[in-house]
């Protein structure tokens, strides 16, 4: 929803919109509202109303592609927060959260120093092979892969997880 700004916003717009960055205090001596003139005629505006509101809580959600993930989000802080029913999270399949959870488990066996043999006999639950049948084994890939994975997701890749897949 769009609304007009509140009328605790009021006098936040500066003097001087075009003119340099820098804060300007709204609100004088409470040093509660600032807007920061970014030019171009765009600014951010930063508003701390605990001191008048202390109870109230706000979540603020962009209108880009990623709001709609946000949303989802918020509404299922407000559920938890409120004791309701939880709606589900549909940005991983259960299949997905399965494999992170190899994943994951297979890079702890690897920083507790387990071979990939090993980490493959728990995860798959497979018996103890030779070495010809572990070389020739389609789980001595699996485990290749899930560690391949599993570090990339370490190095960063974990933010791919706060996403939905989106078509192009």
């Amino acid at each position: 929803m769009l609304a007009d700004a509140s009328s605790s916003l009021a006098g936040v717009v500066p003097s001087d919109p075009g003119g340099s960055r820098h804060l300007h205090p709204s609100l004088p001596d409470d040093g509660a509202t600032f807007r920061l003139n970014l030019g171009n005629g765009q600014h951010i505006q930063i508003i701390n109303d605990a001191t008048a509101h202390p109870s109230a809580r706000v979540a603020t959600i962009p209108l880009g592609i990623e709001g709609f993930d946000r949303i989802e989000a918020v509404q299922r802080f407000l559920s938890a927060l409120h004791g309701r029913a939880i709606p589900p999270d549909t940005r991983l399949t259960r299949q997905q959260r399965d494999r992170y959870r190899r994943m994951l488990r297979a890079f702890d066996g690897e920083r507790a120093g387990a071979t990939q043999q090993e980490i493959a006999e728990a995860l798959f639950d497979i018996g103890r092979l030779t070495r010809d049948q572990w070389q020739a084994s389609a789980d001595r890939h699996r485990i290749k892969t899930l560690l391949r994975d599993a570090r990339a997701m370490i190095a960063g890749g974990y933010r791919k997880l706060l996403r939905h897949r989106r078509k192009s």
